[in-house]
Formats: structure tokens, C-alpha cells, sequence
């Protein structure tokens, strides 16, 4: 036998290899990347939808741009309209029916708590999620599931030590949704106040995503006496304890979680003038800020918006949020090579250090390694002036609270 035809029989033999590879590796063709995510487009938390459908413009964007690995990326968003059953479902259909990669920015907590089991005893990765609960940053019980923004419990931490700075004496209240999302804020709360905690919150009441509205959570909440205000909520009841509380003509310091501080989906509605002093924390810039006016990251923002969602509401944060998540998945994905296995995705996504992303504010930058699944940490204090958010102190991190639950809420703090 000749050398040519021995070395051309020798890849005809190795050929049904490399390709029976490539069909046991999920999602994953010679020609694309199926990645799966669910959104609410419906319901009560419909005003996210706006994330995914702009990870769904930065991925036509990636493909325009040759895609990755020699792939092009298809994009499988579904609705789940923040009902957890759903949830369950929904991605159930994409890991075993539409065999998808893996799944990504699946945006809530109590809709990613109903999945992250099923899907970390699948080895499936779910990365980036579009929530800030800090039972994301676990590898060590969950090593196929890692977070993106920062913890919510990071961000009560810093509410709270900015509060005892400034409003030793503070009669403090807590607004929270009913679900792991809202909990992580009295959490928080606690980790830094410790014992102090039942003296210093005076009323903690919470709400559910069924409600119709929280006029009765915010006419309990003046009569407690408080004169700071945190609230953890989604974008629908943000708005309306803006709102109640300029109507009751009750002026607590007003402490807003960073994820309903949209000026399109949350401040408008409650009205500019009713949010005006009202204060929360940010690690992304804020596209109504005119410090990033000739920002270089802002104006590439910018011109992704031009082309790619002409007809969105460039007020509206969801956009800046859903188009940096997927800038820094891109970078997890340039990482990966040609080697798309679900090992080798979350070994990259655990492997980023330092990494820029245009939208993040100056000196946050993203660093995860095999025992940090939290890649953001740091987040500045901003208040609303009546007509955009203004930054103001220093870049602040909150202690470490990896792996440790919140605690068990007490409904009843009430003191005259």
C-alpha cells in the first residue's frame, strides 16, 4: 500500500469519529451554536422582555461579524411570563427536545430557583443569569451555575452602611418581594446591622407577584415611623410604591434596587418628579446620564441601537443590561475556541479576569475564576435628580456572602 493511501485511509477512518464527536456534543454542529434562554415577554415582569430580545440583537450582531468558532449562534428565546412553572417547562423543552448548548440570562430568581436543580444534575451550564440572588455564586453545590450582576445581599450591604453613615438614627423599612429575589435585601440588611437589626428596622412587609397593587404594604409602612425606605421590587410594583409614597406625601429616604431604576420602564411611569432624591446603586452606565455622552463604550451602545434596535426605547436600561451580559458571554465564547462542550463552556466562563465590558461604569470589571462564580462585585451609589441618575461617592464591593442562605424574614417588625 502506498503512503497516500494509506494516509487517505487513515482519515477516512478517523472522519466517523470526529463527527459522531460533534453529535454527541449538544447544540453544537459544524455550522452553529444553539444557545437556550427563557424571558418573561408576558406578565408581570413583562417589561424584562426587553433583555432578551437585545441578547437576541447582539447575537445577529456576532453572527454579521462571522460568528464564533466558525458558527453561527441560533438564539432560543422563550416565554415563560415570570411563572416558574413555566420556567420548568420551558427550559425542559429546550435541553431535551431543541438540545441547546446551554442556557443563558434566564431572567428572575424565582424562575431560575425553579430550574438551576434540573439543570446542574443535567452538567448543562446555566450561566449569566439575569438575576442577582446570591445563592448563584456556589460552586461548590452548584457548579454548573454561575450569576452575572451583582449579589442583591451586596447591594443591601451597601445600602445599609451608607445609611448608618449618613442617618445614624435611621427608622428603617423594607419593602421586598415574596420570593428569593426579595429576600436577599433584608438579608443584607442584617449581615450588617447583626443584633442591632430589630431596633434599628421598624417595619418589614412584603408583597407577592399576584398582587394587583402595595397601596396597603406602603400606607403600613408610614405608619411604622420609618424615614428610610428600602424596596426590593420588580420594575410593574417599583413604579407604584414610587408613586404611592409622593400620594401619601411620606418622604423617607428612598433606597431603590438596581434592577427597577429603568427610566423608560420604571421611572417615567411613577412620574420623574414623584422619584427625584431617590437613591440605588449601579455597575452599568446609565443611557440617560449625559456623563457618558461621548463615552467610547456608550456610543458603541449606541451604534448597536442604530442598527440593530432602531425602534427600541433607548431609555430604557434592560437594553444596556442585555447588551452587556452578551458582550461578556462573547468573551467566554472567543475563549472556547472551537471546543464548545459543555465542560469546556463553564471552565471558560469560570476563567475571566479583568475583563472590560463597554457598558460596565469605569473600574468595575469582570473576574471569575473555579472558586469566584461571582463576576461582578462592585457597584457605585447614584440618586435621581428629577431628570437622570447622578453618580456619587466611591466604587463600593459588599462583604463576601458566597454560599451562606438569607435567613429566615420577620414579617411582623412593627415599633412605634
Amino acid at each position: 500500500m502506498s503512503r497516500r493511501m494509506f494516509l487517505a485511509g487513515l482519515a477516512a477512518a478517523c472522519l466517523p469519529i470526529r463527527v459522531r464527536a460533534a453529535a454527541d456534543t449538544p447544540g453544537v454542529t459544524a455550522t452553529t451554536l444553539k444557545i437556550g434562554n427563557t424571558a418573561p415577554y408576558s406578565g408581570p415582569a413583562s417589561a424584562y422582555g426587553i433583555i432578551a430580545r437585545t441578547e437576541a440583537a447582539v447575537f445577529k450582531m456576532i453572527n454579521d461579524q462571522g460568528g464564533v468558532g466558525g458558527r453561527k449562534i441560533i438564539y432560543d428565546s422563550l416565554d415563560d411570563g415570570y411563572s416558574p412553572p413555566k420556567t420548568v417547562d420551558q427550559v425542559r423543552r429546550l435541553v431535551e427536545q431543541d438540545q441547546v448548548a446551554f442556557i443563558f440570562a434566564t431572567v428572575g430568581t424565582p424562575t431560575n430557583t425553579a430550574i438551576y436543580r434540573y439543570t446542574n444534575g443535567k452538567h448543562v451550564p446555566l450561566i449569566f443569569l439575569g438575576s442577582g440572588a446570591n445563592k448563584w455564586g456556589d460552586p461548590r453545590h452548584a457548579p454548573w451555575v454561575m450569576g452575572w450582576q451583582p449579589s442583591y445581599r451586596t447591594e443591601a450591604q451597601i445600602y445599609t452602611r451608607y445609611i448608618l453613615q449618613e442617618k445614624p438614627e435611621a427608622r428603617i423599612g423594607i419593602l421586598y418581594q415574596n420570593d428569593d429575589f426579595g429576600k436577599d435585601y433584608p438579608a443584607g440588611v442584617r449581615d450588617v446591622l447583626g443584633k442591632d437589626f430589630d431596633k434599628r428596622v421598624v417595619k418589614v412587609v412584603s408583597y407577592e407577584t399576584t398582587d394587583a397593587t402595595i397601596d396597603s404594604q406602603a400606607v403600613a409602612l408610614q405608619g411604622s415611623g420609618a424615614d428610610v425606605l428600602i424596596s426590593a421590587a420588580t420594575p410593574k410594583f417599583a413604579a407604584q410604591i414610587i408613586r404611592k409614597i409622593a400620594e401619601l406625601g411620606w418622604k423617607p429616604q428612598h433606597f431603590m434596587t438596581n434592577v427597577s431604576i429603568s427610566v423608560g420602564s420604571v421611572i417615567r411611569p411613577a412620574g420623574e418628579d414623584n422619584a427625584k432624591g431617590l437613591i440605588s446603586a449601579a455597575y452599568l452606565k446609565d443611557p440617560t446620564d449625559p456623563t457618558w455622552k461621548d463615552d467610547a463604550g456608550m456610543n458603541q451602545w449606541r451604534a448597536f441601537m442604530a442598527k440593530y434596535m432602531p425602534d427600541a426605547d433607548i431609555t430604557d436600561g434592560g437594553t444596556v443590561f442585555g447588551y452587556g451580559v452578551t458582550m461578556c458571554l462573547w468573551e467566554v465564547l472567543k475563549q472556547c475556541g472551537t471546543d464548545f462542550s459543555r465542560p469546556n463552556i463553564m471552565k471558560q466562563a469560570a476563567n475571566l479576569h479583568d475583563v472590560e465590558i463597554p457598558v460596565l461604569l469605569p473600574g468595575i470589571k469582570v473576574s471569575t475564576s473555579p472558586t469566584n462564580f461571582h463576576p461582578i462585585r462592585q457597584m457605585q451609589l447614584t440618586r435621581w435628580t428629577g431628570q437622570h441618575f447622578e453618580l456619587f461617592g466611591k466604587v463600593l464591593e459588599g462583604a463576601s456572602t458566597q454560599a451562606r442562605p438569607p435567613p429566615a424574614v420577620k414579617q411582623a417588625v412593627n415599633r412605634p
